[in-house]
């Protein structure tokens, strides 16, 4: 179980293989569910050209860890990731991983797809996003 909050370039792939190079899976896992998500040029039919992430730190991680562990008591997951960006942004840029791993793809689909899906909700993130129009602040997602 791993939740970071990191204002430096995400580097996905990267973050997947150091942190299994640190777990003993050893024939416990059959399934890596992996989602990455990356900063659109786009929103609400407007072209944006960039963003910045707001967040609090103490609050932020500790929602994302709640969101990871409700997650692994409702499937049955070896292991859980987030790794989440903040500060600024530019089009493309990934900003988000979430992964999750366990015995069966079943299982680490479903903890995955609960965990993003939930971030996008409730983790205290605040998105400014620079358009072609100024600058606006994004409604959060329900």
């Amino acid at each position: 179980m791993s939740v970071r909050v990191i204002d430096t370039p995400l580097e996905p792939w990267r973050e997947v293989a150091a942190f299994e190079a640190t777990q003993k899976f050893a024939g416990k896992v059959g399934a890596a569910c992996v989602f990455v998500g990356t900063m659109r040029d786009y929103n609400q039919d407007t072209t944006v050209r960039s963003m910045v992430l707001e967040h609090y730190p103490a609050m932020t991680e500790r929602e994302l860890e709640a969101i990871g562990n409700e997650a692994a008591r409702k499937w049955t997951i070896e292991k859980w990731m987030v790794v989440h960006r903040h500060g600024a942004l530019q089009p493309s840029d990934p900003i988000v991983l979430v992964a999750a791993w366990s015995g069966h793809r079943e299982q680490a689909f479903a903890a995955c797809r609960y965990i993003i899906e939930a971030l996008k909700t409730r983790a205290p993130f605040w998105k400014q996003e620079q358009t072609e129009n100024g600058a606006r602040w994004v409604e959060r997602q329900t």
